[in-house]
This record gives C-alpha cells, structure tokens and sequence, in this order.
C-alpha cells in the first residue's frame, strides 16, 4: 500500500509520533507500506515556516534529508496533478489541500489525513483503520 501523508500527518510522524494512533504508526512502519509525501507539503511548510506560523528548526533546509533518513519518498507535482487539482468539482480553496487530492487520485495512493474537508469529499483519503 502506498500511503500520501498529508502535511499534519508527516509533521506528527518527524515530531511527535504519538499524536498518531498506535494502529497508524504500526501499518505506517509495516515493510509493505510506502510512504510518499508532496512537494505540496514542502511548499506548504515552507510558506508557514516563513511566515511564522510554524516552527520546526532546520525542517525546510534538511527537507530531502528528513524524508530520506525516515524512509520517505518524495512526490513532485506534475502538470497533469495541477490541471486535475484545478478542475476538481470541490468549494474547498486551499491549493495544498486540492493538490494532495489530485495526487492521490493520480497516483491511485491513500492520502492519509485526518482533515475533516478532505474525508468529506474524497475517496481516495481514510482517518481511520
């Protein structure tokens, strides 16, 4: 199974790992499992780290290395994830957030999250095992 973590998701695995539940952290660690995280959420951390909003010292400069040292492959975004992102039939405005979606749905991967917004509106996304 190949699992897209979405940004709170991959911030609570680097940081603090027990806000996951413990069925989540197991499946997660499982070799069969493949974890993927977007450039959307480099982006995304980036931007709050910038503004403020969030703080997680040396995350944005070590970012390939972060995701490499805990058994993460990195996703690009590609033109077709920004054209579906767009054209999703979705009232939901938070860029990162449509193009998680359009990448799972792209990808055919599970977009691991716990956002409320996103399990309403697609298929592709589980909160819970």
């Amino acid at each position: 199974m190949t699992w897209l973590l979405d940004t709170h998701v991959l911030l609570w695995l680097l940081s603090d790992p027990g806000r996951l539940p413990e069925t989540w952290r197991t499946r997660l660690a499982d070799p069969g499992s493949t974890l993927v995280v977007s450039a959307a959420s480099a982006l995304e951390v980036a931007t709050k780290e910038r503004l403020g909003k969030l703080r997680v010292p040396g995350l944005v400069a070590g970012w390939d290395a972060h995701l490499r040292s805990a058994g993460m492959d990195p996703l690009s975004i590609t033109s077709r994830h920004a054209t579906v992102a767009g054209t999703l039939d979705w009232e939901h405005r938070d860029p990162f957030d449509r193009l998680l979606v359009a990448q799972a749905q792209c990808e055919a991967h599970t977009l691991l999250t716990v956002d409320r917004t996103i399990l309403a509106y697609s298929d592709v996304a589980t909160a819970t095992w």
